[in-house]
């Protein structure tokens, strides 16, 4: 029987990791910026610009991703030591958000939010599924 080379795929759990549902209502995105504020403290994290990027992914999911009876969910990580991850998920599979703009790179009257999320965050994007759910999730570099 010869040699067989098997490569190990190290797996690495996140350093910190908080999840938890919301009703996609308003008082639910309020209470994701507050719930994050307070892990990012617990965690020793600073507040911004980590707060203002939950506040508005949860705001969306309370707005655009609404599905009556259904929540969204927020979560928190920190992959590496350098980067906090913000992922927020709701049901609205069907409805992706998109950043506005007009001719000339001009942003649109709506759609200012993503910009905002665009703007503060290291990258941001959406994943789809599984069905009927999407989640908008953001990176922030960290500097302690």
């Amino acid at each position: 029987m010869g040699d067989v080379n098997q490569e190990t795929a190290e797996v690495r759990a996140p350093l910190h990791q908080f999840s938890v549902p919301l009703s996609a209502t308003r008082r639910g995105a309020r209470l994701a910026r507050l719930l994050a504020a307070e892990r990012l403290q617990a965690w020793g994290l600073p507040l911004d610009p980590a707060r203002l990027i939950v506040a508005e992914l949860a705001a969306n999911a309370a707005l655009h991703g609404r599905v009556a009876g259904r929540g969204f969910r927020l979560t928190l990580s920190v992959p590496r030591p350098t980067v906090l991850r913000i992922e927020v998920t709701d049901t609205r599979g069907d409805r992706l958000p998109v950043t506005s703009r007009v001719a000339d790179d001009q942003p649109a009257e709506s759609g200012y939010g993503l910009l905002l999320v665009e703007q503060l965050s290291s990258q941001w994007g959406i994943r789809t599924g599984p069905a009927p759910a999407k989640t908008v999730w953001a990176e922030v570099r960290l500097v302690r």
